[in-house]
C-alpha cells in the first residue's frame, strides 16, 4: 500500500510539474511609448534598445518594480513594469503622452493602479457622476476647469524630466 502511495505521488507530482513548464513563460507588452530595455535593473543603466509601443515579451524573472525579459530578436535586458502591460496595447494608442498615460508612468509613486489602464480614472465624468453633476448644480467652472485638465499634453521630454525630478517611477530610490 505505502508502495502504491509513494507511486502515485510521483507520477502526481511529474504531471504536475511538466504542466507547470509546458504553461509556458509569461507574455507581456510594451505599453509606453518611450519604453527601454536595459542592461541592468536601474534607470542610468545602458540601454540596450528602444521598444516600440506593443512590442511583445517573455517574462523571464522579476526583481521589485524591474522584469528581466527577452524580445522576439532574443534580446534579453530589464524593464520597468511601468512600462508594460499583460495585455496588448489597443490599436488606437498614439504616440502622443496625455496626461492620462503619464499618470500611468507613476507607479512607483504609490498610485496602485494597472500601469496601462490608469487613464481610465482621468478619462472624465461617468454617466452616474454627470446625473450627479446635473442634480446637486456643479459649477460651470469646474466642468470647464476637468475639460481643461483631459485636454493637457506633454510630450516625452516634460514627462521624462517631471518623473526623474520627482523620483517617481523607474527613478524612484
Amino acid at each position: 500500500m505505502n508502495r502504491l502511495l509513494f507511486v502515485l505521488t510521483g507520477i502526481f507530482s511529474l504531471f504536475f510539474f511538466a504542466s507547470a513548464g509546458m504553461a509556458g513563460a509569461e507574455k507581456l507588452w510594451v505599453s509606453s511609448a518611450d519604453a527601454k530595455l536595459k542592461a541592468d535593473k536601474t534607470a542610468s543603466a545602458d540601454t540596450i534598445a528602444e521598444l516600440p509601443l506593443g512590442t511583445p515579451l517573455t517574462l523571464l524573472s522579476s526583481d521589485s518594480k524591474w522584469y528581466q525579459v527577452s524580445t522576439a530578436s532574443g534580446k534579453k535586458g530589464w524593464i520597468y513594469r511601468g512600462k508594460v502591460s499583460n495585455k496588448p496595447p489597443a490599436k488606437s494608442a498614439t504616440a502622443g503622452t496625455s496626461l492620462g498615460s503619464a499618470l500611468g508612468q507613476l507607479t512607483g509613486s504609490g498610485i496602485k493602479a494597472n500601469q496601462s489602464d490608469t487613464s481610465r480614472s482621468i478619462r472624465g465624468l461617468s454617466p452616474e457622476a454627470e446625473v450627479y453633476a446635473a442634480e446637486n448644480g456643479t459649477p460651470e467652472e469646474c466642468r470647464k476647469a476637468l475639460d481643461s485638465v483631459l485636454k493637457s499634453r506633454t510630450d516625452r521630454n516634460e514627462t521624462e524630466t517631471f518623473l526623474k525630478q520627482g523620483n517617481i517611477g523607474e527613478y524612484a530610490k
